[in-house]
């Protein structure tokens, strides 16, 4: 099994047969920053505060930390450590993670005695964080039979009127003596996805024994990483060591083991062709040139030392020599919550930006929209400006920020250190909110269409009537952006027609009327398109 995911960034086309639900309507209101000084304002927020207490006392706090009032944040914080004590006491020690974590942000005390049971009974039993000196392959036979053949066994399909097998197959590896291994999300997808109705079983077949199927489990996975934790009930011969990718190079030569087209064992080699490809929405990936083919997903690509390096999770079967890999930090940063269990919901704080850089280098990340009523918000953060920290942790490109939060889960409090435009630092806290698996739809909701065009298609635009007018003026030009690209510039007169809403390719679809002044102000009728997702939505 192979998947080609496509490019996450806007694209444009010229012509397109619209499907899904049309509409221009714009929100009634929009969301506002709170003035604090009025006490209607801060009275309506103590009782809205409190309300919000009784099913999300981690919210509340965060909350409660704006209104500089002390009662009100010292009874949030009494609430969030009765949280904690629960969640020890049910040795919910991943839950007591978090909240752990939401009370050091407000510098609220944390019981060293909880800390301890955390560190001691959850971080040490997380699968591949520790290597396994007397299983570690010291040969590429030994690589090998550190990997698996995995099926998912849909029983039967009608294909030109006979009955074939319907079985995907994909690739995994060993990272633990306990039997746990890991593979593409993609290739165990069906067997996960409550709404597949069909037969369906998980096995895991060894190189050297192909005649045994392994019964499997689905531990944890991540769909937007593409990642899944499996276990098996036997004990390896070998299990990988997980590698530092971030030490490899462009032409650094690398291997990758897996079952491509049914063949189990298969290796192949090639070189890095790149480190920076941004085909997912939580980071960048490798470019290789080793041989990619249908069942190599999953699979192990090592270095010279057979470490495990990424985890192979795509091929262009139609372009020869162009495959990619998910690096193995974004792995090893996961590994908890995917032993956890279940699907890994990622956090995000409603904001869109780049890289900003000084003298070519990335050195913070750049806020270019903040969206209404979303937890960058709330916390003041506004366009332009950049944030350098997070908990204390320096964030110098969107990567660095979209890597440190692979740690958190929804509903954790983070202290973030930023620069505003006119060079002052300062310090805000952070809620992170439940990523939307439709971030766009998010923007165009929460927003009016005048300002929701920036993280769509990097348009700012200035209505030319009323606040209800589909016909703008573009007052800016976001560099790179699909705008950019096709040349609008500012001043240019808008008009949009219809937006198009298609949930089954993921895509909103925007029909305008604009006078390019790159075209002499022709008149001319266009039709942008921009994915659901970007890795730039944060």
């Amino acid at each position: 099994m192979i998947f080609t995911k496509r490019l996450l960034t806007p694209c444009a086309f010229f012509l397109l047969i619209f499907t899904g639900c049309k509409s221009i309507a714009q929100p009634d209101t929009v969301a506002v920053t709170l003035d604090y000084t009025k006490d209607d304002v801060v009275n309506s927020e103590i009782e809205n505060i409190k309300r919000i207490k009784k099913d999300n006392p981690v919210q509340a706090l965060w909350r409660s930390t704006f209104l500089n009032r002390k009662d009100v944040t010292d009874e949030c914080i009494l609430a969030v450590q009765e949280e904690l004590k629960t969640a020890v006491t049910n040795k919910d020690y991943f839950e007591a993670y978090r909240l752990m974590r939401s009370l050091k942000a407000v510098n609220a005390p944390v019981s060293k005695e909880y800390e301890k049971a955390v560190d001691s009974s959850f971080m040490k039993e997380v699968p591949g964080l520790t290597p396994d000196e007397k299983r570690k392959p010291v040969s590429i036979t030994n690589c090998i039979n550190a990997t698996v053949t995995i099926w998912v066994d849909k029983g039967w399909k009608v294909k030109n009127g006979a009955g074939i097998a319907d079985i995907d197959i994909g690739s995994g590896f060993f990272i633990d003596k306990r039997g746990y291994l890991v593979t593409n999300y993609h290739v165990i997808k069906d067997f996960v996805n409550p709404d597949y109705k069909g037969a369906k079983k998980l096995y895991v077949v060894q190189p050297e024994n192909t005649e045994e199927k392994i019964p499997a489990v689905v531990v944890g996975y991540d769909s937007a990483l593409d990642l899944a934790l499996l276990k098996v009930e036997i004990v390896p011969d070998y299990v990988f060591e997980l590698g530092a990718s971030s030490d490899l190079e462009i032409g650094d030569k690398i291997s990758v083991i897996g079952t491509p087209l049914g063949l189990e064992g298969t290796l192949t080699s090639g070189i890095i062709s790149s480190i920076n490809r941004k085909l997912t929405t939580m980071g960048s990936v490798f470019q290789i040139d080793a041989a990619v083919n249908s069942g190599n997903s999953g699979g192990p690509m090592i270095d010279k030392n057979n470490k495990v390096q990424a985890i192979v999770f795509a091929g262009m079967l139609q372009f020869q020599g162009l495959n990619f890999a998910i690096p193995v930090e974004y792995l090893k940063q996961e590994l908890p919550l995917l032993y956890n269990g279940g699907e890994i919901k990622h956090p995000w704080i409603g904001a869109f930006g780049h890289d900003f850089k000084t003298k070519g280098k990335s050195t913070a990340l750049e806020i270019q929209y903040v969206m209404p009523g979303g937890s960058a918000h709330f916390a003041g953060l506004k366009d332009s400006d950049l944030i350098r920290e997070i908990d204390g942790i320096p964030v110098k490109s969107l990567e660095d920020f979209q890597y440190l939060i692979l740690t958190y889960t929804p509903g954790t409090i983070v202290e973030c250190k930023y620069e505003t435009a006119d060079k002052q630092t300062k310090k805000t806290l952070l809620y992170l909110d439940k990523r939307p698996v439709a971030p766009v739809k998010a923007f165009f909701q929460s927003d009016l269409m005048n300002d929701s065009f920036i993280p769509l298609f990097g348009i700012q635009m200035l209505p030319i009537n009323n606040k209800s007018s589909p016909s703008f003026t573009i007052t800016k030009i976001i560099k790179g952006s699909i705008a950019d690209e096709m040349g609008f510039s500012s001043g240019d007169p808008v008009t949009v027609q219809d937006v198009t809403f298609d949930d089954e390719q993921k895509y909103v679809i925007v029909r305008l009327y604009v006078k390019r002044r790159s075209k002499g102000f022709l008149d001319i009728g266009l039709t942008i398109g921009a994915s659901y997702d970007s890795p730039y939505y944060f």
